[in-house]
């Protein structure tokens, strides 16, 4: 509605992570989030079928309110990070209620993680550093995740209220 695609609060309704149609490989993915006071989401991408849900194939870039959820009390799982693999910086999102503008960009194995024109981290898919990190997470046990060249870009519903607008995915060569 009025460009706005939103997942309302009704926890009676089961809505689903939406998934693009196609899948990526390299890619700048630009958008804008606002998340409910209290609320949790996520995007995440080069995530692949054969699994119960998407984060279990496809590293996340955490949307949150860190003020008012549990996972903003950790920067591994506040706003920005790649939940619970690399940390955000903190003081770079905005407060629940406000747009934050997010990027993603993925490059063979090269991701970056932006939020509201800073870069926050970048990271390889595949290094020893990413592996150990895998390994010391809830991921650890999921063969799969974060190993595939290419896959589908998701926003997570996760029964909050959470909105996107000016979404735009560039494929990169």
């Amino acid at each position: 509605k009025d460009g706005i695609l939103s997942r309302t609060a009704d926890t009676t309704v089961s809505a689903g992570d939406l998934l693009t149609n196609d899948k990526y490989r390299n890619f700048d993915l630009a958008l804008d989030w606002r998340i409910s006071e209290g609320g949790n989401s996520g995007i995440m991408y080069r995530a692949t079928e054969g699994n119960d849900y998407v984060w279990q194939s496809g590293p996340e870039m955490q949307i949150l309110d860190d003020a008012r959820h549990s996972d903003g009390k950790l920067a591994i799982t506040s706003a920005g990070s790649a939940f619970a693999i690399y940390p955000a910086p903190r003081g770079v999102v905005h407060k629940a209620g406000e747009w934050n503008a997010a990027r993603i960009l993925v490059r063979g194995n090269h991701v970056e993680h932006w939020l509201n024109g800073k870069k926050l981290f970048s990271y390889e898919l595949g290094s020893p550093d990413w592996a150990a990190r895998v390994a010391a997470s809830k991921f650890k046990s999921m063969s799969n995740y974060g190993k595939a060249p290419e896959g589908y870009i998701a926003l997570q519903d996760h029964g909050d209220k959470v909105e996107f607008r000016n979404i735009r995915i560039k494929v990169l060569p």
